[in-house]
């Protein structure tokens, strides 16, 4: 029983979905209607790219990237902004979960080498940022932008123009962010690593990850269905690295999980539909942004959607809603599970740097929509 006691306080945000969960149950009783709550289809694909990321780090892929990466840089700031920028620009078409789940452990993994430990957090943190707000400019960055697309009914080309100004901002805001770092002027040195040592690479098997990670791009473009990438993934690893089926963070799937049953469950309590039928038609910047912070960006476009006609300002409610609270985007948790798993004792400072960061980035975006 304290294993158990001590597992819920070692992850909070697990805990927190599913106690979340289990208390709207007692409000809709489940039935037939709980497994429509799950998006099978973000739960396969975000199973699927752990599974890919961990085939790749078993082989020592991102100790070469990060090797090669480090020859072409001389100072912090350079190293920094390379490694925020394949989240900003990657999460446009690989959408901001993909983009977190890749980049992140590679982030952690150059700074490590870089005995540069006290850039940890805030570089994760500006590279959640910049995932969350890079995916906002494209119809593919993330799930809410396919759902609201769809339901637009306008070309791609309008709904990226609807969007770019914010994300111009959020670009700047960024390179502004990386200028103020401490340090950012110091010279990059790597520790002595021996290349004998770790994980060799096995050549199969990284063309092997590298055809799974294309069909996954596929997959996330809506060209294949996700089951094929699950499926193709599993018995791919199996074969080749079953060890790394056991890799995938799996209380990170099952929190979300929970967050889909609880948001689910509230989209079905009639006063909860009235009052937001009252108050989003008209006002979705702002009631998109502060719904996100309860439950997620996702959930808010899918609850918000049938309260109102105006798409444009819904999209960029949920978006910059991203912002904020650990849980206004999902794709957060996936960069928080993976500083935590890396330094345990990090949690309560990890959180007040993401709080006060996300928090100025959503002032300034917000107040940006009063004159843009």
């Amino acid at each position: 029983m304290k294993r158990i006691i001590y597992y819920f306080k070692k992850d909070i945000v697990l805990t927190v979905s599913w106690v979340l969960a289990a208390a709207s149950a007692f409000l809709v009783r489940p039935d037939k209607g709980y497994a429509g709550y799950i998006d099978w289809r973000s739960l396969g694909i975000l199973w699927s790219l752990m599974i890919i990321t961990k085939g790749y780090m078993n082989n020592g892929i991102f100790e070469k990237i990060g090797h090669a990466l480090l020859v072409r840089t001389r100072k912090m700031w350079q190293l920094v902004s390379v490694l925020v920028a394949l989240c900003f620009f990657s999460s446009m078409l690989i959408t901001n979960d993909v983009s977190l789940i890749t980049f992140v452990p590679f982030a952690i993994m150059m700074l490590k080498q870089c005995d540069r430990q006290e850039l940890m957090i805030p570089v994760v943190v500006l590279q959640t940022i910049a995932a969350n707000l890079g995916s906002m400019l494209t119809p593919i960055g993330n799930p809410q932008n396919l759902y609201l697309y769809g339901l637009a009914g306008v070309g791609a080309g309008q709904f990226i123009m609807w969007l770019l100004p914010y994300t111009i901002v959020s670009a700047t805001l960024l390179i502004i962010s990386i200028m103020l770092l401490k340090n950012k002027n110091a010279d990059v040195s790597m520790k002595d690593t021996d290349d004998n040592s770790g994980q060799k690479a096995v050549p199969i098997n990284v063309l092997l990850y590298t055809i799974l990670f294309i069909i996954a791009l596929l997959v996330v473009a809506r060209v294949l269905p996700w089951y094929v990438l699950t499926v193709l993934v599993l018995v791919t690893t199996f074969i080749i690295e079953r060890n790394v089926l056991l890799k995938a963070d799996y209380a990170l799937l099952l929190t979300f999980v929970g967050f889909f049953i609880f948001t689910g469950n509230m989209g079905r309590i009639e006063p909860v539909a009235l009052f937001l039928s009252g108050i989003a038609d008209g006002r979705e910047i702002g009631v998109g942004i502060i719904t996100s912070q309860c439950i997620s960006n996702v959930p808010a476009a899918l609850l918000l959607s049938g309260f109102t006609h105006n798409i444009k300002n819904l999209a960029l409610g949920v978006n910059i809603g991203g912002l904020g609270t650990l849980i206004a985007s999902m794709a957060s948790l996936i960069s928080y599970k993976q500083y935590v798993n890396e330094v345990p004792d990090g949690k309560g400072k990890y959180f007040v740097t993401f709080t006060v960061y996300n928090v100025i980035f959503l002032i300034v975006l917000y107040t940006c929509t009063k004159f843009i």
